[in-house]
């Protein structure tokens, strides 16, 4: 009996993969028999432990690397490919904050955000696609964010990077549709992790007021989506984003 959204013999990329959302997207693709490169860019330690939590000899590497860096970007893939003789599938999930108030947001601010959340995904697609055409099947999965969708006051840079993931994606769905590649977006709401565990219990309770489901997110409730948009039964799904939200945009 076939097994649902079997990734057994696909090689993924995980940018941003040590932590957070990027980590259990790495953890659940390797669940489902992926083979993962875990992207970092200072924290070795815990992409180590994430590679070694998704266990089996072989299964995962991890590559250090800063994706605003169009170089560097590039030599993810190419590491990708020189650990596992191919890549499949690439989860553009790197991210950046740099929060301010527009009139006060300076241009090393702006900079920051959008070279790595959106100039970023741009030079590791671009990295990514060339083998994907060559062997006619691959999956562009970016995670963006509803802050994309709705907007949040203080993250005009971060509000405008997510964004224009998605219409990138849309885009991209449109190049390579006729080379069986896939490009989605994942719109993820309140998302606990190190990004936001600076926000105040107030800041959360307003938050938390505006999910219909009533509470936060866990970088698990995120990865599934992933798996889905990595998996052959996701072939018919492309230029789609997918609000993994709780309802938040609804509000």
């Amino acid at each position: 009996m076939n097994r649902l959204f079997d990734l057994t013999g696909k090689v993924a990329l995980v940018t941003g993969g040590s932590r957070g959302i990027g980590r259990a997207i790495a953890l659940a693709l390797a669940a489902h028999g992926a083979k993962v490169a875990v992207n970092y860019a200072a924290n070795a330690a815990a992409a180590e432990e994430t590679a070694r939590a998704i266990g089996g000899e072989g299964a995962a590497v991890t590559l250090r690397g800063d994706v605003a860096d169009p170089a560097q970007a590039a030599a993810l893939v190419e590491g990708t490919i020189a650990a596992f003789g191919r890549i499949d599938i690439l989860v553009n999930n790197a991210g950046v904050t740099s929060d301010d108030l527009v009139l006060r947001m300076s241009e090393a601010q702006w900079d920051r955000v959008i070279d790595t959340n959106l100039k970023g995904t741009f030079s590791v697609t671009k990295a990514a696609l060339r083998p994907m055409v060559r062997q006619r099947w691959g999956r562009i999965i970016c995670v963006s964010s509803v802050a994309g969708i709705v907007g949040n006051a203080g993250q005009a840079n971060y509000s405008a990077a997510k964004a224009g993931v998605a219409g990138f994606a849309k885009a991209i769905a449109k190049e390579v549709a006729s080379r069986n590649i896939t490009a989605n977006v994942i719109a993820p709401g309140f998302v606990d992790t190190e990004m936001t565990r600076d926000l105040t219990d107030a800041q959360r309770q307003e938050i938390v007021r505006m999910v219909a489901l009533g509470r936060t997110a866990t970088p698990q409730d995120i990865a599934p989506a992933a798996v889905f948009l990595a998996s052959d039964e996701a072939a018919y799904v492309t230029g789609h984003v997918l609000t993994v939200d709780g309802g938040l945009v609804m509000y």
